[in-house]
């Protein structure tokens, strides 16, 4: 079930981040992502705290990504890393152009 959750989310023309609100480099990820224009419905941020199958979730998150922890971040359907990640992606000036070439921006 949280393999077929997981998979049902990750699509090629949006962002999708797997979350707790509370980690400090969800907020991370978030804050970096929530600065950029967005079209309607291409940015996803699931928090899994909570939910009956977290630890499943976060075990398949670890199958596909190797990294257990949130957050997980996904450009498409490509697995860019975490908070960490995302805001050297954005400081290089290389996230922007992943984020058009996915036609997820305004």
């Amino acid at each position: 079930m949280a393999q077929e959750f997981v998979t049902a989310r990750i699509k090629g023309d949006k962002v999708v981040v797997f979350l707790k609100p509370l980690c400090p480099y969800c907020v991370m990820a978030k804050d970096v992502l929530s600065k950029y224009g967005f079209k309607s419905g291409h940015l996803e941020f699931i928090d899994i705290t909570g939910r009956d199958d977290m630890s499943e979730i976060q075990d398949y998150l670890n199958k596909i990504t190797g990294e257990r922890t949130v957050p997980r971040v996904f450009i498409g359907k490509k697995r860019v890393g975490g908070g960490s990640d995302v805001k050297a992606l954005d400081k290089s000036g290389k996230l922007e152009g992943m984020l058009k070439s996915i036609g997820s921006l305004q």
